[in-house]
C-alpha cells in the first residue's frame, strides 16, 4: 500500500514581506523545511512565479492574492495572512478552490493599544509641534494649549481586543472611557457605553477608532460627523484607512475646530518603501503621521509569525479550520492510527451521500466523521479504520461530482 499523503519535508511554503522569522521557526520546530522567505512585496507576475507551485502561502498586507494570481496556484490548499486583516485577498475566490485563509487577530493588540495611548497622551501636550519647532530651531517653552491625560474623555468606537485593551490603559491614566459598538459589549472597568456614535463624538475630548472594514464602517466619520465633535478635540485612527474621509479631517484640522489628529492608516498607501506617500494630511504640526504601523512591534511581529504558523500546522497537520476566516469552522482531534481523507465540494444535494458511497462501495468502516457546510460549500472530514488502497480512493473521491479538492492526511 502506497501512502500518498506528503511528508511534511515535501510540502511547499512560501513566506513573503519579510515575515518574522518565528513563523519559520515554528514551521520547522515541526518538521516543515521545504520553506522559502522572502523580504520584497511582489508584482502580480512575480508573485505568480514564486508560489505556483506553492501548498502553503504566508503574506502580510501588501501582497495581492487576486482571483487571476489563486487560478494559478493548483497545489495551494491554504493561505496565513500574517496580520489582522485579510482585504488583500480574495477570500470567495480562495474558498471556491477549497482554500482556507487564516490570520492573527489578536496578536498585535497590545502594540496597537499601546501607539494609540501615546499618540493620545502626545496631542493632549501639544509634543508633537514642540518637537518640529525645536528642530528648527525654536524654543516654544509653554503650558498653553498643553493638557493631562487624567480626567479627560476618551472615546472608543469599537469595542473589541484592541478598544478594550485600550480601554484598561487609558483608566490607569485617570481618563474616563466612554466607548460605542453596533453590538453589546462587556463593559471592562468603569468604562461607560454610549448609546449612538452621535453620543460619543459629542462627549469625548479624544475619539479614537478601532473598527473593521466594511461597507458600514467606510467614511463612518466625515465632514457631519466631525462636526459633532467637541472644538479643540482630537481624532486618532488607527483601524482602516477607509474609515474616516480624509479631506473632511483636514477642513477640520485647518479651520481649528479639531486641534490635533494622529492618523496610521490611509485610504491610499504606498504598495513598498520607496513608493512617495501623498496625503492632505503631510505639512500639517499638529498631525501625527505613522506608516501603517501599529501592529509593527518586535514583540507583536513574533507573536503573529507563530499564531498564524500553527493555525496552517493544524489545518495541513488534521484537518482542522479554527480561525479560517472564509471557510466553515472544523475542530478535529488529533487520531492516533487509520486513515483522515478531506473532501471538499460544492454544496448540493446528495454531495454527501455520493462521498459515503465512495467508502461504502470498498466496504470501508468509518470510524468518524466531521462535516460543516455553508451556502456554497461542503467540507468533511472522514476517519478510516483498516488498511485503504488510497491512490484508487482518491481517485474516486476526486471524480465525486461537484468536487473541488480532495486529500488524504495521513
Amino acid at each position: 500500500m502506497t501512502r500518498l499523503s506528503f511528508s511534511r519535508d515535501r510540502i511547499s511554503i512560501v513566506l513573503l514581506e519579510g515575515i518574522h522569522p518565528s513563523a519559520a521557526e515554528a514551521f520547522r520546530a515541526r518538521g516543515y523545511t521545504n520553506i522559502t522567505t522572502s523580504a520584497k512585496t511582489l508584482d502580480e507576475d512575480e508573485l505568480i512565479a514564486q508560489i505556483a507551485n506553492a501548498h502553503i502561502v504566508g503574506i502580510r498586507s501588501r501582497t495581492k492574492l487576486t482571483e487571476r494570481v489563486l487560478e494559478r496556484c493548483r497545489r495551494l490548499f491554504a493561505i496565513g495572512c500574517y496580520c489582522i486583516g485579510t482585504d488583500q485577498v480574495g477570500l470567495t475566490a480562495s474558498r471556491l478552490r477549497g482554500v482556507p485563509v487564516f490570520n492573527a487577530p489578536y496578536s498585535n493588540t497590545r502594540s496597537v493599544a499601546e501607539m494609540v495611548l501615546g499618540e493620545v497622551i502626545m496631542l493632549l501636550r501639544g509634543i508633537h509641534q514642540k518637537s518640529l519647532a525645536v528642530h528648527r530651531g525654536g524654543w516654544p517653552k509653554t503650558a498653553t494649549h498643553c493638557f493631562e491625560a487624567r480626567g479627560k474623555i476618551l472615546g472608543i468606537v469599537g469595542y473589541g481586543h484592541i478598544g478594550s485593551q485600550l480601554s484598561i490603559l487609558a483608566e490607569a491614566l485617570g481618563m474616563q472611557v466612554r466607548f460605542y459598538d453596533i453590538e453589546r459589549k462587556l463593559v471592562i472597568g468603569n468604562a461607560r457605553a454610549c448609546a449612538t456614535l452621535d453620543d460619543l463624538l459629542k462627549d469625548a475630548d479624544v475619539v479614537t477608532l478601532h473598527v473593521p472594514e466594511t461597507p458600514q464602517t467606510r467614511h463612518m466619520i466625515g465632514a457631519r460627523e466631525i462636526g459633532l465633535m467637541k472644538p479643540g478635540s482630537m481624532l486618532v485612527n488607527a483601524s482602516r484607512g477607509s474609515v474616516v474621509e480624509i479631506e473632511a479631517l483636514a477642513a477640520a484640522l485647518r479651520s481649528g475646530h479639531l486641534t490635533g489628529a494622529a492618523v496610521d492608516v490611509f485610504p491610499r498607501e504606498p504598495a513598498g518603501t520607496t513608493d512617495r506617500f501623498e496625503s492632505p494630511l503631510c505639512g500639517m504640526d499638529n498631525v501625527i503621521l505613522t506608516p501603517h504601523v501599529g501592529g509593527s512591534t518586535e514583540e507583536a511581529q513574533a507573536n503573529i509569525g507563530t499564531e498564524v504558523a500553527e493555525k496552517l500546522m493544524l489545518y495541513s497537520d488534521v484537518g482542522s479550520t479554527v480561525g479560517a476566516v472564509n471557510f466553515v469552522q472544523v475542530s478535529l482531534p488529533v487520531k492516533g492510527g487509520g486513515t483522515r481523507f478531506l473532501h471538499i465540494h460544492r454544496n448540493v444535494p446528495g454531495a454527501l451521500s455520493r462521498v459515503n458511497e465512495v467508502f461504502s462501495g470498498r466496504k470501508l468502516n468509518i470510524s468518524a466523521q466531521y462535516l460543516q457546510t455553508d451556502p456554497e460549500v461542503g467540507y468533511v472530514v472522514i476517519d478510516i479504520d483498516g488498511p485503504v488502497e488510497e491512490a484508487d480512493l482518491l481517485a474516486d473521491l476526486r471524480a465525486v461530482d461537484g468536487t473541488i479538492r480532495a486529500r488524504c492526511l495521513f
